[in-house]
């Protein structure tokens, strides 16, 4: 048998443990869950609708996880012009009138396919909670198109709960999705899933704050007396770990426990020494803003929000590399919609379309070709590499390793040990 068609664990998901559960509550306090204008790298969940979800499946008798076959659901598209898709807030394009949606009105005036855009989701785990038991139990969730982050894909997609693209139907996306995200780990080839997204995580600092300084390492915030105090890392466990591996010249790809460990040592010492002023969700952005941060870890769609805002801010890709994670177009089991659910994907992968969209959302777009359509529409931003990522930082790019529910359970736990969460 293949390996990328081997079958899905049928055993209920564990459930979440003491750490994974204050991780739920440090999103919802000050993770991405906080956000105003984006709500993007959701690595926790929302506790009450997790928690209310598994009532409900045991109430109903209904096994927490199980496979579905997805790829003998029956497809209505040709019958039925149009398809539900289900995202998170401030992800899509609006228009000046704050009502219209440019992109999906031309998709719609092109095809004839209607798309009911629905910002349902708040949270990676709280989506998974509301549509866990309809996809257990085999039925279609009534959405026909999902934005999900990269670790949850990778969950779902291990379930049996998403399906298998068609590709002949998709010539933008498999022509023009950027080399650095055609194969990941946690799905071969892009079987079942195209980037929605990228998220970077870098290096930003407040000039005024650093003295007109430079900041551009995890050493330099962990180890700079001048800093001391006025530092800030992520309370997202993927990024701020994962750069600090970096920095040690270890590869978060592969990185083993002992070099978990480690990391969190030397961030040990940046608490103890208080260098570090706290781990923050997206809370960071009004600190950094106001120089109480001199320099900290962050998101780069928040870098170029404030960098329109305030010239203070400055950013820097460390030498050492940087985090991405990917939010992630997939369609459900059962979704009625297939067909016009991958016409929807491919056209957010033709480079006029998908230049409209990064100059609303800011974050990296996966898009190649895209430079010349989004100059059109704002020079600054084509030019902007958190957007269109040059050769050399598309070089310098990493992601976290697929952890395994005990590694997550374990480093979880060590981390919130740190942060005090």
């Amino acid at each position: 048998m293949d390996h990328h068609e081997r079958p899905a664990p049928t055993t209920p998901p564990a459930p979440l443990s003491a750490a994974e559960l204050t991780a739920v509550r440090r999103s919802l306090a000050g993770g991405r869950l906080a956000m105003t204008r984006r709500t993007l790298l959701r690595a926790s969940g929302a506790l009450a609708a997790v928690a209310g979800g598994a009532a409900a499946l045991s109430a109903c008798g209904i096994a927490p996880a199980g496979r579905t076959d997805a790829a003998l659901t029956v497809d209505h598209s040709a019958a039925e012009r149009r398809l539900h898709f289900s995202s998170w807030a401030q992800y899509m394009d609006v228009g000046d009138d704050g009502k219209h949606r440019p992109t999906l009105d031309a998709f719609r005036r092109r095809t004839g396919i209607t798309v009911d855009y629905t910002e349902d989701i708040n949270d990676n785990d709280e989506f998974f909670g509301k549509i866990q038991a309809q996809l257990a139990n085999g039925q279609d969730t009534g959405r026909d198109l999902i934005v999900l982050t990269d670790w949850m894909c990778a969950r779902m997609i291990s379930l049996g709960w998403i399906q298998p693209l068609d590709r002949s139907r998709l010539p933008h996306a498999v022509a023009n999705l950027a080399a650095q995200y055609r194969n990941p780990a946690w799905d071969p080839g892009r079987r079942h899933s195209y980037v929605w997204q990228g998220i970077p995580a870098i290096i930003a600092y407040n000039k005024k704050a650093t003295g007109g300084r430079t900041v551009d390492s995890v050493g330099q915030l962990l180890e700079d007396p001048r800093l001391r105090g006025r530092v800030g890392f992520l309370s997202e466990m993927r990024d701020t770990v994962g750069l600090t591996l970096l920095d040690m010249g270890k590869r978060p790809e592969d990185a083993t426990a002992d070099d978990f460990d480690a990391a969190l040592a030397r961030l040990r010492k940046g608490v103890d020494r208080k260098q570090i002023r706290r781990f923050t969700g997206n809370d960071y952005t009004t600190d950094l803003d106001k120089g109480d941060l001199a320099a900290c870890v962050a998101w780069a769609g928040d870098v170029v929000q404030l960098q329109s805002d305030n010239p203070a801010i400055g950013y820097a890709v460390p030498k050492a590399g940087y985090m991405t994670s990917t939010d992630n177009l997939m369609v459900p089991g059962k979704a009625r919609h297939k067909e016009n659910a991958e016409r929807l994907i491919d056209y957010f992968y033709e480079p006029a379309v998908a230049a409209r969209l990064a100059a609303f959302v800011n974050y990296a777009c996966p898009v190649d070709g895209v430079r010349g359509e989004l100059a059109r529409i704002d020079r600054k931003l084509a030019e902007n590499p958190l957007i269109l990522p040059d050769p050399e930082m598309v070089a310098r790019s990493h992601s976290f390793r697929p952890l395994t529910p005990q590694e997550s359970r374990v480093f979880n736990q060590k981390f919130s040990d740190l942060t005090g969460a």
